[in-house]
């Protein structure tokens, strides 16, 4: 067990059972939260406590001041570091977190399709779909051939994709298909998963407990300071509480139900992720 990755939705309790499992396997534990990189917001993005941190060894916890900004190529670079430091003391890495763009780019890089680009998305979208179609047939008829050719969307991605990169799309995704069962037979990992009326519980209590114990002043530290920070659930919440448009009443409900929505994508993300063990804390 050189690395294992603990997944799962906000609140459901990934942090104590990777403490659990650090112990038990004299583990050390790597931050796999785009918030928790970020020092100044501790409460705000439910990074651990003192107390749990001197519990294990953790790492990319703060690490980065609010005004810095981070993406999923930046951070699997950071983390990729980290753990092959873990791995070379021969400790197990315990990657732990719910941002399943930043995992996903740690466990299994870039993906080789290229991104869009607005010009050419805007001049394709001015066509008549049977002729993008037409065009597609050409260019890849593997990809033609099972593409919904009555989507819009899909079709001139595909085109997008095959103009872009100068290669036949459906190439690109099969290779890219291939060497993702290749890697995720090398992965390690489970889906903390709970039931979602104990969820909706678990979240609605970290909220209270999150505005009582120091988020609100956090966001009015840092308030003029611009950055990646600001994107986190509460954000905007919290400042319209400051500003005396809302309550603190009406501000948990707002935080708490925008944490149930993202909890929500969060496990519809990770439910993709066939790899990963199911586990009920």
């Amino acid at each position: 067990m050189a690395t294992v990755y603990v997944c799962g939705a906000t609140a459901v309790g990934k942090t104590s059972h990777a403490l659990a499992l650090a112990r038990e396997v004299g583990g050390e534990i790597v931050n796999g939260d785009a918030f928790q990189l970020f020092r100044g917001i501790e409460t705000l993005s439910a990074a651990p406590s003192a107390e749990e941190m001197a519990a294990a060894p953790h790492h990319l916890f703060g690490v980065l001041g609010p005004e810095e900004s981070c993406d999923a190529g930046r951070y699997a670079k950071m983390a990729g570091e980290v753990i092959s430091e873990i791995r070379s003391r021969g400790n197990t890495a315990i990657i732990v977190g719910g941002s399943g763009l930043y995992l996903k780019f740690l466990t299994h890089g870039a993906s080789p399709l290229p991104r869009g680009d607005k010009a050419l998305r805007a001049e394709l979208d001015a066509r008549p779909l049977e002729e993008l179609f037409a065009e597609l047939e050409k260019l890849d008829p593997a990809e033609a051939a099972r593409v919904d050719r009555h989507n819009p969307r899909y079709v001139s991605r595909a085109l997008e994709i095959c103009l872009l990169s100068g290669k036949k799309v459906s190439e690109l995704r099969d290779g890219w298909a291939r060497k993702t069962r290749e890697i995720e037979s090398t992965l390690d990992g489970v889906w903390l998963l709970r039931s979602r009326g104990e969820l909706h519980r678990r979240i609605a209590a970290r909220t209270e407990r999150m505005l009582s114990e120091g988020a609100v002043e956090e966001v009015a530290a840092l308030n003029g300071v611009p950055g990646n920070w600001e994107k986190a659930i509460g954000v905007k919440e919290i400042r319209r509480l400051l500003s005396g448009e809302i309550d603190s009443a009406e501000c948990a409900e707002l935080i708490t139900a925008a944490t149930r929505q993202y909890a929500k994508r969060q496990e519809t993300w990770f439910r993709r992720e066939k790899w990963l063990r199911r586990v009920e804390p």
